[in-house]
């Protein structure tokens, strides 16, 4: 009786604990560590952030990491002010011999920035090739010709890019990854998604696609990726990703279609069943064990009800029976500036990740959704108000950091 006693009070406790947690808009480290000192739990931070660390030329990035970025420094000073223990980085350009990811760990994260904090170390990283900048040796945009140069090349490549590896993915971890049991979809083709949504010329109704093309065409833009961490909390297994954006094509909405789509693998990964077409670039078949914890990452180019996008993209996983869609991070500048804009929003602004300009607004496009196991205790979105300490930082990326506390089980 004493036994059920205890455990019945430390449920109630848990669950008062949970409601009382604050949500931390602004990076705030310390605050963060005294609150998680005075729940008396321990935190796994888990994030996604779109750093935008691209570059058009081939090697440009590690040329600009080697200079001295002053973006780079802006985002590494994010980082250090949240601190992350485990983030994705999106538009992070790949190359083979990982020069770029060394440099940014060394010279930006493991020294302390201007407005950031402290050093930063991620002992484990996951990164490997995209499909962005390949060149797939067809005429993807059907405008007579294959391939070229600047955007003609890029709008024949697999994914977007100017060369191979732009706007890639890098995952950090302070935990141990299990790379052996890492999953990538890189080259899982489009076609053998069930029921996929092919683009059709809107004038004949034929395929927008060659059937020579279709038979080749991935549907990952860049790729997306299971990389489970034995963290503290349990293995979790990080679903990344960086679905295309649903805009930059015509009316046979190739891009839209592909989003939708790219979304959709991941509710597809998470439902029961057989699933002999979904195989990893390893040959593995089949989901996400159903008693498996995760969290999907990334900027998803798709907001729940504004935008350009498919409707109802994005809540294919939003809505996913085992996803803890619960806590919705918010900020203090996202709403200041969609006010600013003024443009008409049915959803939250509060939630919104992105500035995209006077003739875009702003937008929520990243998301961190861990799955229903995963008790959250409170996130944010780093994205301070005008005038507000970290603000200076904000232009390194349209995008801006998003982040959950996930408590113990």
């Amino acid at each position: 009786m004493t036994r059920l006693l205890t455990t019945a009070l430390l449920v109630a406790a848990l669950i008062l604990l949970a409601a009382c947690v604050r949500v931390r808009v602004q990076g705030d480290r310390e605050q963060w560590a005294r609150d998680m000192r005075a729940n008396g739990v321990a935190a796994l931070r888990i994030a996604t952030y779109n750093t935008s660390l691209n570059d058009d030329r081939a090697g440009g990035l590690i040329e600009r990491l080697e200079a001295g970025d002053g973006n780079a420094r802006k985002v590494a000073a994010v980082l250090q002010r949240v601190r992350p223990d485990i983030v994705l980085l999106n538009e992070f350009d790949f190359d083979p011999q990982h020069r770029a990811a060394d440099l940014f760990q060394q010279r930006y994260l493991g020294v302390a920035q201007p407005g950031g904090g402290d050093a930063l170390a991620y002992p484990y990283r996951f990164l490997a090739p995209v499909n962005t900048g390949v060149p797939s040796g067809f005429d993807l945009d059907r405008n007579g010709r294959v391939g070229g140069a600047g955007r003609d090349a890029g709008n024949d490549a697999w994914g977007f890019g100017l060369h191979p590896g732009q706007y890639g993915m890098l995952v950090l971890s302070r935990y141990p990854i299990d790379t052996p049991d890492v999953r990538t979809f890189q080259h899982l083709l489009w076609k053998n998604l069930p029921n996929a949504r092919a683009p059709r010329d809107p004038e004949s109704g034929a395929p927008w696609y060659s059937a020579e093309t279709w038979a080749h065409f991935p549907l990952s833009s860049k790729s997306h990726w299971d990389v489970p961490v034995r963290t503290p909390l349990g293995r979790i297994h990080v679903l990344a990703a960086h679905p295309t954006p649903p805009v930059f094509d015509g009316p046979e909405n190739r891009n839209g279609l592909r989003n939708f789509d790219e979304i959709r693998l991941w509710a597809e990964y998470l439902t029961p069943g057989e699933k002999p077409w979904l195989c990893d670039d390893r040959g593995r078949c089949g989901g996400l064990a159903a008693d498996a914890s995760f969290v999907i990452l990334g900027d998803h180019n798709a907001d729940p009800v504004d935008g350009d996008g498919e409707p109802g993209a994005i809540l294919q996983v939003l809505n996913h029976p085992r996803v803890n869609r619960g806590v919705a991070p918010t900020s203090e500048g996202g709403p200041e500036r969609a006010r600013a804009y003024g443009f008409p929003r049915k959803g939250d602004i509060a939630t919104h990740t992105g500035d995209f300009g006077p003739n875009a607004g702003t937008l929520r496009l990243d998301y961190v959704l861990p799955s229903r196991d995963l008790p959250v205790r409170g996130g944010g979105i780093f994205w301070p108000a005008k005038g507000q300490p970290g603000s200076e930082l904000l232009d390194a990326s349209d995008h801006h950091l998003v982040w959950l506390d996930i408590a113990p089980r």
